[in-house]
């Protein structure tokens, strides 16, 4: 049997109806010929998920608490109950999606199954169709379990056969059996018996009125007491307008994503006359990698928080990148930081895994204060494919925690830069303005390079022939 690590277990025992533990990614498919149909969506999925064995197994507890929870093969586990469709009303907008991916990402996983879904979504504009993956934090470590999209996305447009063998779950073990295993391992291990003593005393302390209550929100705009609902919303970039950038003002592509979000902080909160003062600012937790030659297997050992203060205040959008350029000048110089086409040419679609380990960072981390999280990964500049099927876009949706009303992630796909935003839906009701908001931000730093003779680059970009995207360093958040 093997056990939940201790941050899974904290995952695991949080997850609430206002704090749901999951992550998630929208990819939009090409219509192609054909649209990918869901049969065809479950037999790709059956013959890949040999390579996951975790997306077969539920996570028991053990009896009494007298252990962390231990990973179990599902006896009854049905992959139509995790595979399931959706259709959009016509017009099949970007609108319709975002509020379906909204109610979606909200709805909490069902913990007595296998922690993961995947929505097939039809009725899109052009034929169109989307992918919703979704994966509790508990159960993709980028270590023992990579996240589904890695496993379905690959570089190929053919179909291939994949090996595949019969499944047949092992026997469950039965309560006495786990509490057995467990007592024999707190008695034969002195840190097993300080956590069980940990643990009996925080569910004790929760029981007390008054006691383990969760700290009141924070006063600002990006701080609220979390719903149970979500809204959603994406932006899209061309990644040459943002590597002009770069090249004009110095610093890295990493920078401009993260001024133009703090100036698109600052322009939607003075579409909602919130206070902006030359002072104002947001602590933003920015999970990046901190290895210097190659990557590990366990990616998740490698990444670790850094807090960036967003110069929301700052007026001027070049003074505003030069003062995250700065702030993150250090870290560059540190030689940890991790080059972007080592990420990018990691195997199958790694992104999706690496957002998933910067989110895990940040809950990890939440003893320093911050505002927001932004985890920010650069993806392959070449397309990848579903069932011959071509990916266009993917929004990668990384959770809400804490009193946090916002969160970003950021992904670099195919010529291309792709917000998607995840909000509380009763403290910010228009977060279609924040994402509106970024886009006029980004677009103001390109003017600052058109408007000095140089034009900025429009369109598609492809690699050079190093292999570089042309991000200089990143990281799972920028480096």
């Amino acid at each position: 049997m093997q056990r939940l690590s201790p941050l899974d277990a904290k995952f695991l025992n949080s997850d609430s109806p206002t704090v749901p533990r999951q992550i998630a990614s929208l990819a939009i498919l090409d219509a192609g010929e054909r649209a990918l149909d869901h049969d065809r969506l479950l037999q790709v999925i059956d013959e890949r998920i040999d390579l996951v064995p975790r997306y077969r197994q539920v996570p028991r507890r053990v009896p009494g608490g007298l252990g962390a929870p231990v990973w179990v093969d599902d006896e009854d586990f049905d992959i139509t109950r995790h595979v399931r469709r959706s259709a959009l009303p016509k017009p099949g907008s970007d609108d319709l999606l975002h509020e379906l991916v909204g109610r979606l990402i909200a709805r909490r996983l069902d913990l007595e199954r296998p922690l993961w879904e995947l929505y097939l979504v039809e009725g899109l504009a052009d034929g169109r169709t989307a992918l919703l993956f979704k994966a509790h934090q508990a159960l993709v470590d980028g270590s023992e379990t990579v996240d589904l999209a890695q496993v379905l996305l690959e570089e190929v447009a053919h179909t291939r056969d994949i090996p595949h063998e019969p499944w047949v779950a092992r026997t469950e073990p039965g309560p006495a059996a786990l509490v057995g295993e467990s007592l024999n391992r707190t008695l034969t291990s002195p840190t097993q018996v300080v956590r069980v003593a940990e643990r009996t005393a925080g569910r004790l302390l929760r029981r007390v009125p008054g006691l383990g209550a969760p700290t009141p929100p924070s006063h600002g705009v990006l701080s609220t007491t979390l719903s149970k609902h979500r809204r959603f919303a994406s932006l899209s970039a061309p990644f040459a307008s943002l590597r002009t950038v770069r090249e004009h003002h110095g610093g890295t592509v990493n920078d401009v994503i993260l001024a133009s979000i703090a100036g698109g902080i600052r322009g939607w909160m003075l579409t909602r006359a919130e206070p902006v003062t030359p002072k104002t600012s947001f602590r933003a937790l920015v999970p990046m990698s901190v290895v210097s030659e190659g990557l590990p297997t366990s990616w998740g050992s490698q990444v670790s928080g850094h807090l960036l203060s967003l110069p929301v205040g700052e007026s001027n959008p070049v003074v505003r990148l030069h003062q995250v350029s700065y702030a993150l000048k250090d870290h560059r110089e540190t030689g940890s930081a991790v080059a972007a086409n080592e990420l990018a040419n990691l195997p199958g679609f790694a992104t999706s895994t690496f957002h998933a380990v910067g989110a895990r960072v940040a809950v990890a981390d939440n003893a320093r204060e911050h505002h927001i999280t932004i985890t920010n990964v650069p993806g392959p500049q070449e397309p990848v494919y579903l069932a011959g099927h071509e990916v266009a876009e993917v929004y990668p949706c990384i959770p809400l925690d804490g009193n946090r009303a916002v969160s970003i992630a950021v992904t670099s796909y195919n010529g291309h830069v792709f917000f998607g935003i995840v909000a509380d839906r009763d403290a910010v009701d228009d977060v279609e303005v924040l994402a509106q908001c970024i886009r006029e931000a980004l677009e103001e730093l390109v003017e600052t390079c058109e408007s000095a003779g140089r034009r900025a680059p429009r369109g598609r970009q492809r690699p050079d022939k190093a292999g570089r995207n042309g991000t200089g360093r990143n990281g799972v958040g920028p480096a």
